[in-house]
């Protein structure tokens, strides 16, 4: 499957920016679907995702009631709506693919994914 992330872009703090994640190649349906954040000089971490059975996972106490990823399968995307943004959050974010026997513990970690997007920049002026 080929994952392209789009919707990144500059917005100050407090406001709000929807990132889309398509999906070709194969049907998201049987994946687990992240969503990965990475910031200048740090590690490449969980924001969240959704299984293929549809629930979620991830979320720091950081992020909860701030962002929140969701899936349409019809469409074949996995979206990020991030709400009161913060400049902390600026970084490169990525969304990725897992395939559905990978164990939850997994897909905390990148190691949990197969397939990758590209990333999108976002930044948080202050």
């Amino acid at each position: 499957v080929q994952l392209q992330a789009s919707g990144g872009g500059l917005v100050q703090a407090g406001g709000s920016l929807r990132l889309s994640c398509a999906a070709s190649g194969d049907t998201i349906k049987t994946y687990n679907m992240g969503w990965f954040r990475q910031a200048p000089g740090k590690e490449r971490g969980l924001i969240g995702g959704i299984r293929w059975s549809g629930n979620n996972y991830g979320y720091s106490d950081s992020d909860k009631g701030r962002f929140t990823i969701s899936r349409d399968n019809a469409k074949n995307t996995v979206d990020l709506q991030m709400n009161s943004l913060k400049p902390e959050d600026t970084a490169v974010y990525y969304c990725a693919a897992g395939t559905k026997r990978k164990i939850l513990s997994t897909l905390f970690t990148p190691g949990g994914y197969d397939y990758w997007g590209q990333g999108t920049q976002v930044t948080v002026s202050s």
